[in-house]
């Protein structure tokens, strides 16, 4: 083996996979790099996980091995699928969000291009056609959108204050023609056994909260539940560039879009979702999360193909 390399299986921490990232992408200097680098992503070449991903029966099948799997196939992002309408007589929906495990910072943009554009050319490749998704993007519009037109198409929003991939429920259980349950079942039950890395702080902590949000989570508690003291707690949030408010704050933002959207709920019922005693408060809050009143930002959502800025 030369000299310098690292042992085949060792893994490499985070810290080291962002700054390669970073690296690549100023090296090579182009607007197509991190949609390029999605294009290789998944199924990966994990084994018994890559090929239960390529017997992915359905799109929903493969989406559910994707977040059930994250910490092995993406684990710089968090994917979660949230489904709502099915079986209610209407046309329901389903959202893939992308949060951050490890602190990305500057480079979530291009994180989000490449871990979008794997999930689509995963699915165009096993599903044998494209699917209509519609992208949600935590970011103003770049200057330029040649690249996201050609590897994502058309149906593009920036400002959405979270990092989603849209699609009609009726696409979510149709089969795909490479697909065989019984070969994902047997490759997924090899998976099981060989276990899965702990998420990222980040990835966990979101999901701390978002189970407890309508009970106002506190730095104390939280802290508490994860075994250490608030002020270790405090340091480990500094050092992926946060802080427990604004984690707080991202997950009430992301439910209450998410009621906004696949709801239809009123502030009225949102404020008391989260846990507000009045809607005037939730009104507030919103607005300081977002920069917007919940008015127009539901207005910007009911409108397809709106830019929300």
């Amino acid at each position: 083996m030369p000299a310098g390399l690292p042992a085949p299986g060792t893994l490499v921490a985070p810290e080291q996979a962002l700054r390669l990232l970073a690296n690549t992408l100023r090296a090579l200097d182009s607007p197509d790099t991190s949609f390029m680098l999605g294009q290789q992503l998944l199924p990966g070449h994990d084994g018994a996980l890559s090929h239960a991903l390529l017997q992915a029966p359905s799109l929903r099948h493969a989406l559910e091995t994707i977040c059930a799997w994250h910490a092995r196939l993406t684990p710089l992002l968090r994917p979660r699928l949230q489904v709502w309408g099915e079986g209610e007589g209407e046309v329901g929906g389903a959202a893939l969000v992308w949060t951050d495990s490890y602190g990305a910072h500057s480079l979530r943009p291009a994180l989000v291009e490449m871990h979008m554009t794997a999930v689509v050319a995963l699915c165009r490749w096993l599903g044998g056609t494209r699917l209509p998704w519609r992208f949600c993007f935590n970011r103003a519009a770049p200057r330029h959108l040649e690249q996201h037109e050609v590897h994502l198409g058309g149906e593009l929003r920036f400002g959405c204050h979270v990092d989603a991939m849209l699609i009609d429920a009726s696409w979510l259980d149709a089969p795909w023609p490479r697909g065989s349950v019984l070969a994902a079942a047997v490759a997924l039950r090899t998976v099981a056994a060989e276990g899965a890395p702990a998420p990222g702080l980040l990835a966990a902590l979101y999901d701390y909260l978002l189970e407890r949000v309508r009970a106002g989570p506190t730095l104390e508690q939280t802290a508490g539940d994860f075994g250490v003291s608030p002020a270790t707690f405090k340091r480990h949030l500094q050092r992926h560039g946060t802080h427990f408010q604004a984690e707080l704050d991202q997950v009430r933002t992301h439910v209450a879009l998410w009621l906004f959207h696949a709801r239809r709920a009123g502030n009225e019922q949102v404020a008391q979702y989260l846990g507000f005693h009045d809607s005037a408060n939730f009104r507030r809050s919103f607005k300081r999360w977002t920069g917007q009143t919940p008015a127009l930002l539901r207005a910007a959502l009911g409108t397809p193909g709106a830019v929300v800025q």
